[in-house]
């Protein structure tokens, strides 16, 4: 029997990405986009009952590290299992290329410092077949992946491939340095890099401690690469910092020079540090500012706490420097529970200085006040008097006694949740002001990095069950959040192919069950290259998604369809 099209949503309600009434619809789909919209009487070679369910575009996620991954695995995950068919990669200025074989240890220890990606999975991962960044390009699409993503030129393997040694020491850039960077990034973005990446932060170092080349990177330089951008005549801009050279207000009014004189839209990261609890409201207010003015620029925060799941079978715990820890962090999970339940062994990693052996430099920002038991059902939102510091008062115990038990509690398979920003007050009331500005995109969820303690590439996940649905008070819109994970970020990254559910657009197609959407605990799993460790989550509620118009998950399960891969360069409407 000959269908006329290839996928039919039947009956769903259709969220379709503009932030508008949703609308009961059938969505025909053929050659990869959609093709109708309404009551559609044709049949399709697959059709997918959408009755009682919400059909929404594929989630586009912003900011994820990718990089690697997507030269190992045809499955983005666990991105992919939260509805997510569309990513940007590169971002906070590291990734692989361009790259010589006298770089290649150096961007690999900055992958493995800055975004906690083992050193041993990249060096049996990547084969280093490329040296430009179209080469790098071209190696990405040798394989099929289940999800479409876009690339980044990330600066600090520009910077160590231009300037070798004098990268890494932060020497200033000259003048013919500028002009090379300039070049390699028109380059890039002629070849497909959808923008450059930079690092302003010195969170980001290698294991080593030595800090991200782009960390002081001067005005000329980074006019210079946003000049090559404009060269090229596409791109954007994306920008992480900690906002002290030498305040918000000197080193915005340097973004917005940029962005004037090159014309380049512009991304960065904005979050409420626990130290520097009101900066954001600065950096919000100058970028409403920036937005009104016309100039196009957005932040990306996340949806609710960055959020570090510490415990003995992830990379990192509240001791994992301690001098006797470190001892015995190699033994199996079994004999290393057995040996910290000795009372001496017990005496000494309680008593030790954390930091000696420490490989994580945000450590020193998080203390027991803000730590947590990662309870079932997962709590995202822990309240004051759960912290670690109110249970260890309660119970006439040190902090560390308490958080000691939690970890070799279940066989040391529990976890610690570990709230790094947004958390200041123990509420999510900075995320709800944050969301109020039109020109704030959800994201962050660092997918594809931070494997083993950090899992929050489900983000889009919590953004709908808890904002759309859960928060007590503040609720938002779910057409409106579907607009913003969807249309919002496309639009910006150049992507209008997608991100709405209409004809010509491309077929990437989410339904959901979003009253019983639901986050999953995470696990720890051995698939990495090397035999590396990793956390994923899955989720309930996602009764199909389509990828270019073909079925990719059924139920959270993949079946096999890989139509995603590479796109170079901004696309065109649909």
């Amino acid at each position: 029997m000959a269908h006329e099209y290839d996928v039919v949503v039947r009956g769903g309600t259709v969220m379709d990405g503009n932030g508008g009434v949703p609308f009961e619809a059938d969505v025909a789909v053929k050659d990869g986009k959609i093709v109708a919209v309404g009551k559609v009487s044709g049949s399709g070679a697959d059709e997918v009952d959408a009755k009682g369910m919400s059909v929404t575009p594929g989630f586009v996620d912003i900011h994820t590290h990718y990089d690697g991954q997507a030269m190992w695995d045809s499955h983005l995950a666990p991105s992919s299992w939260h509805g997510v068919t569309t990513v940007v990669m590169g971002n906070c200025g590291v990734g692989f290329a361009p790259v010589r074989k006298d770089t290649q240890e150096k961007v690999i220890a900055l992958m493995e410092g800055v975004e906690d990606l083992p050193g041993p999975c990249l060096n049996e991962g990547l084969d280093f077949s490329w040296e430009s960044f179209g080469e790098y390009l071209s190696a990405l699409e040798r394989r099929k992946h289940d999800i479409d993503f876009c690339a980044l030129l990330p600066h600090a393997p520009m910077r160590v491939y231009v300037m070798g040694d004098r990268a890494m020491a932060l020497e200033e850039a000259n003048q013919e340095d500028i002009a090379r960077m300039r070049e390699l990034t028109a380059e890039a973005v002629r070849a497909g890099a959808f923008g450059f990446s930079t690092s302003r932060t010195i969170a980001h170092k290698t294991l080593a401690g030595d800090l991200h080349p782009g960390l002081r990177a001067h005005e000329n330089e980074l006019m210079g690469i946003a000049m090559g951008m404009k060269d090229a005549g596409g791109g954007f801009i994306e920008m992480t910092s900690d906002w002290n050279t030498p305040d918000p207000a000197t080193e915005f009014a340097m973004v917005r020079r940029i962005m004037e004189a090159s014309g380049r839209p512009l991304v960065f990261s904005i979050n409420q540090r626990h130290d520097r609890t009101e900066a954001w409201k600065d950096l919000l207010s100058l970028s409403s500012q920036a937005y009104a003015d016309g100039l196009n620029i957005r932040c990306v925060a996340p949806p609710r706490p960055i959020g570090a799941l510490l415990g003995l079978t992830g990379s990192q715990n509240p001791f994992a420097g301690t001098r006797t820890y470190h001892s015995i962090a190699h033994l199996p999970l079994e004999a290393r529970v057995q040996a910290m339940r000795d009372p001496e062994t017990r005496r000494k990693i309680t008593s030790e200085d954390p930091t000696e052996f420490n490989t994580w430099s945000l450590l020193i920002r998080i203390g027991y006040e803000r730590m947590f038991r990662f309870v079932d059902p997962l709590n995202y939102t822990p309240a004051r008097e759960d912290s670690i510091t109110a249970i260890a008062a309660r119970e006439g115990k040190t902090p560390r006694e308490v958080a000691y038990d939690i970890l070799i509690e279940d066989g040391g398979k529990g976890f610690i949740f570990a709230a790094l920003v947004n958390y200041a007050n123990y509420d999510l009331e900075a995320v709800k002001t944050m969301y109020a500005e039109q020109h704030v995109i959800p994201g962050l969820s660092d997918g594809g990095a931070h494997v083993a303690f950090i899992s929050d590439a489900s983000f889009p996940t919590f953004l709908f069950s808890y904002w759309g649905r859960d928060v007590r008070e503040g609720r938002m819109s779910i057409p409106d959040l579907v607009r913003r994970q969807t249309k919002v970020p496309a639009t910006f990254a150049g992507l209008l192919d997608r991100g709405v559910i209409a004809p010509g657009m491309k077929a990437d197609i989410n339904v959901i069950d979003f009253p019983n959407l639901a986050l999953e605990r995470p696990e720890m799993v051995v698939d990495l290259p090397a035999g590396g460790r990793r956390l994923m989550q899955k989720a309930r509620g996602y009764v199909a998604t389509v990828k270019a118009g073909q079925v990719t998950y059924r139920h959270g399960v993949a079946t096999g369809a890989l139509p995603g891969g590479l796109v170079r360069g901004a696309q065109a409407a649909g």
